[in-house]
Formats: structure tokens, C-alpha cells, sequence
């Protein structure tokens, strides 16, 4: 009898079960609230866009010109280095041994010179003592054409000489410019944000994904602003513009217009939205502003919203 009514049971009971989770799984999930608070513009009227802080004249990415082992960095992330001042060196031995090389080909080439130049002072001797003589019965025609002639041989040993000479201080020059490239050096004054080689490590010469280091004008940073290309008919540059840091919109500053970069652009990616056209085009502008105003880094995001004017149908326009 326990039996017989055994399985109905389970069978209902499997039922309301599943009705339960079919029911409970389709309530909707609540939204997380946010972190931070998104920022709002101050404009009536905006143009509104993501910007990222770079240093005054970019990011230098730093290469070297000739590959080799790093021998020693001299500077470390946040150094401050004046133009001209080594960032690395390269391995230099094989290029220190062709010195001495060359070095020994130049003293070689100058003592073959000053051999030719002896030469042709010993023959321009015969040759004035030759053609001093007035009686042409004491020397021979055959012995003055003979002294001439020789005159003319050690004047061209002694160019061949020079020029061989010459060539020995072009060698040595090629291979001490060598050596000096050999040290990387800074091309101006700035700051070092990123150093990605280590002593022991192969650089690599030509264009790279990673900079060996990364060098910036930390006197005054920029904040770039990707303008979409549907905005850009309304942008200003005397209007006024506001960045607020990205987590914190108490933090903000008013920006000054840098420059204007007149060439529109495909845009990358500068928030990571995943709904960001990839077809679209943008205008870079480049404002900057008072570091001590704001606890930013170089890279960091900032929303920038650019009071445009107001015209009819126009409500601003959202990031």
C-alpha cells in the first residue's frame, strides 16, 4: 500500500520543485549599485568626451638604434634627466676591440704617409740638383727625364698616402660613432615614467609593442580630448571645458585649450565601452590644466564635457 502511493508523491513533489525554480530564477537580478557616482556636466549645452593625461608634447617611447645586451641602466622611474644624459648602455666590447683596430690602422696609414712625404722630399732634392746643373754635357737627358719622373711617382705615393690616411679617420670615426650610439641618451629634459629593460637583457633596435623606456614633460600635463566627428561642427575653441577625475567627481578643473590637432582621426578606444563604434572618427583636442588642482597620473581617464551652444532640438550630448 506504501508503495502504491510512493511515486505519485515523488512525482509531485519533483514538480513543485521545478515550478519553484522556474519561478525563482526568473525574478529579476537586482542592479549593483555603482561605486562612484557618474559626473555631471555643468553646461546647459555640451560636447561631451573621454579624455586620457599624457605629458606636455606626448609620451617619448624610447628605442635604441642598434641592438645589443643592456649592459647597465642608469636611471630608475621617476628620475629626472636632462637632455643628453645616458638612459643605458649597450654592450661595447666587440666595438671597444675594432677601436683599438682602427686606431692601429690610422698610426699605420700616417707612418706611410710621412714615409711617401720623406721619399718625395729626397727625390725633390735630386730633381733640383738636376735641374740646376747649366751644363747639360755633366747629366744625362735619360738621368734628368729618369729624376723627373720619379719626382712625379713620390708626389702621387704620397697623395695615395694621404688619402689612405683619410680613410683610416673616416674608419675611426665610423666606429666611434659607433661606440656613442651605443649609449642611449635622453632627447630632452623630462621625466622617466616607465623602464621595461633590465641589465642582462637583449634590446631590441627598430619600432617595438613595449618601449624600452617611456620619458614625459612632467612640467605641464595635457588632457586629450576625443571629440566625436558628429560634434565637431559644434565645437569652440574659446568656449569654456571641465574635467572630473574618473572614480571621484568632487575632483575637477577647469581646463585652458592647448592646441587644436586639425586632422580627425579613427578613434581608439579611450573608455573600453564595448558599444564604441569601431568606424567612428575623432577630432583631438588637448587642454591643460593645474596638476596641483588634482591627484592624476599619466594615463589616467577623465571625463571632459566642452560647453557648446544651444541650438534648437539640441539637449547636449551624452559620452
Amino acid at each position: 500500500m506504501q508503495v502504491k502511493y510512493t511515486l505519485p508523491i515523488l512525482a509531485v513533489t519533483g514538480f513543485l520543485f521545478a515550478s519553484y525554480t522556474v519561478v525563482s530564477s526568473n525574478k529579476p537580478i537586482p542592479v549593483a549599485p555603482a561605486i562612484a557616482p557618474p559626473a555631471s556636466a555643468p553646461f546647459k549645452s555640451f560636447i561631451a568626451g573621454a579624455g586620457i593625461v599624457e605629458p606636455k608634447g606626448r609620451n617619448i617611447a624610447i628605442g635604441t638604434p642598434l641592438s645589443g645586451i643592456v649592459k647597465t641602466v642608469a636611471v630608475k622611474v621617476g628620475d629626472k634627466v636632462n637632455a643628453g644624459m645616458p638612459l643605458f648602455y649597450l654592450d661595447d666590447r666587440d666595438t671597444h676591440a675594432e677601436l683599438t683596430v682602427k686606431l692601429a690602422d690610422l698610426a699605420k696609414a700616417k707612418a706611410s704617409a710621412n714615409e711617401a712625404l720623406a721619399s718625395l722630399k729626397d727625390t725633390q732634392s735630386l730633381s733640383d740638383l738636376a735641374e740646376a746643373v747649366t751644363d747639360r754635357r755633366a747629366i744625362s737627358s735619360e738621368e734628368l727625364l729618369r729624376r723627373r719622373n720619379a719626382l712625379l711617382i713620390n708626389a702621387a705615393k704620397l697623395d695615395s698616402a694621404k688619402a689612405l690616411v683619410q680613410q683610416a679617420e673616416a674608419a675611426l670615426a665610423n666606429t666611434q660613432t659607433t661606440l656613442a650610439r651605443l649609449i642611449v641618451q635622453a632627447p630632452i629634459d623630462c621625466e622617466v615614467l616607465q623602464v621595461n629593460i633590465r641589465p642582462g637583457e637583449f634590446a631590441q633596435a627598430g619600432a617595438l609593442n613595449t618601449p624600452l623606456l617611456v620619458l614625459g614633460n612632467m612640467d605641464q600635463l595635457h588632457v586629450r580630448v576625443d571629440i566625436d566627428e558628429n560634434d565637431a561642427w559644434r565645437f569652440d575653441k574659446n568656449s569654456k571645458a571641465v574635467a572630473f577625475l574618473r572614480g571621484n567627481q568632487h575632483f575637477k578643473t577647469d581646463l585652458i585649450l592647448a592646441y587644436v590637432e586639425p586632422y580627425v582621426i579613427p578613434k581608439k578606444s579611450l573608455t573600453g565601452d564595448s558599444t564604441e563604434q569601431v568606424d567612428t572618427r575623432v577630432l583631438q583636442a588637448l587642454y591643460s590644466f593645474d596638476r596641483k588642482q588634482l591627484p592624476v597620473y599619466v594615463g589616467q581617464q577623465m571625463d571632459v564635457f566642452i560647453e557648446a551652444k544651444d541650438y534648437p532640438g539640441n539637449n547636449g550630448s551624452p559620452l
